[in-house]
């Protein structure tokens, strides 16, 4: 029953620029690598990354997750990295005054219009400094399922 199980991984993003990526999973040996992903994906350094292995005060205890370590749980945090630049995309957007889709990323930042916005400063924004698009939410953080 176990296998059949899915895993989660939960990254937030708090509006210092520090992160929490939580994970259903017990530790494995390999929490530094997932902070290092995090780390390269939205381009800080790996020691604002905590990893928090079989959360249970973000997932809950007993509510059917696979706790077992998983060969897929680089690609969770892969895909959930993702998620936060999509969303921190839209968000530097609105802070810049410019389409989301004419911002550049690089180098831990998205530049447009002269100016740049790192993870930190749409952090902080995203938590209420700034007005967010429509329908977006605030806060900075993602989840992703998933089943190996």
């Amino acid at each position: 029953m176990a296998d059949e199980a899915y895993r989660a991984v939960f990254l937030r993003v708090h509006p210092t620029g520090k992160m929490v990526l939580s994970l259903t999973t017990e530790p494995d040996g390999n929490e530094a690598r997932y902070a290092q992903l995090v780390a390269a994906e939205l381009g800080v350094p790996a020691l604002d990354v905590k990893v928090v292995p079989a959360d249970e005060n973000r997932f809950g205890a007993g509510h059917g997750y696979n706790t077992s370590p998983s060969g897929g749980t680089g690609a969770a945090v892969v895909s959930a990295t993702g998620k936060i630049l999509a969303k921190a995309r839209l968000l530097a957007g609105a802070d810049l005054g410019t389409e989301a889709d004419h911002l550049q990323w690089a180098d831990g930042a998205f530049a447009g219009g002269g100016e740049t916005r790192t993870i930190a400063d749409v952090a902080l924004y995203a938590h209420g400094s700034g007005a967010l698009p429509p329908g977006v939410e605030g806060g900075l953080d993602a989840q992703t399922v998933y089943r190996d």
